[in-house]
């Protein structure tokens, strides 16, 4: 499995560990992919998953960067619109050293606003 695909595996099973219920992996559309969609009680979660083994230029929340979340947004504003109402929702980041989280895993919660 790809480090990438294996860092996501494990960053769902971390989040349901916590109480999350996965709604999807992998949402894609034309304006990006969002790595996780959850459900946090009532609140619809996108999360960003980040693997950064190197910590040179800020590590793994660095790289969700302004045009990073731009893309993010556009993709959960995608998503949302084939609902029937828009949920109260937030973006998460999970980020982590290496695929299997073996160096911990941080959960940003509220990453950053929509």
């Amino acid at each position: 499995m790809k480090s990438g695909a294996q860092a996501e595996q494990t960053a769902a099973c971390f989040l349901q560990q916590q109480g999350l219920r996965l709604v999807q992996s992998n949402y894609r559309c034309r304006f990006g992919e969002i790595d996780l969609i959850l459900k946090d009680g009532d609140i619809l979660v996108f999360a960003e998953v980040r693997m950064r083994s190197n910590k040179d230029f800020g590590g793994a929340a660095a790289s969700i960067d302004a045009r990073k979340q731009s893309k993010l947004i556009l993709t959960a504003q995608h998503y949302l619109s084939s609902l029937p109402r828009t949920p109260p929702c937030r973006f998460d980041a999970v980020l982590m050293a290496t695929a299997e989280g073996q160096d911990g895993i941080e959960w940003v919660k509220n990453a950053f606003e929509l």
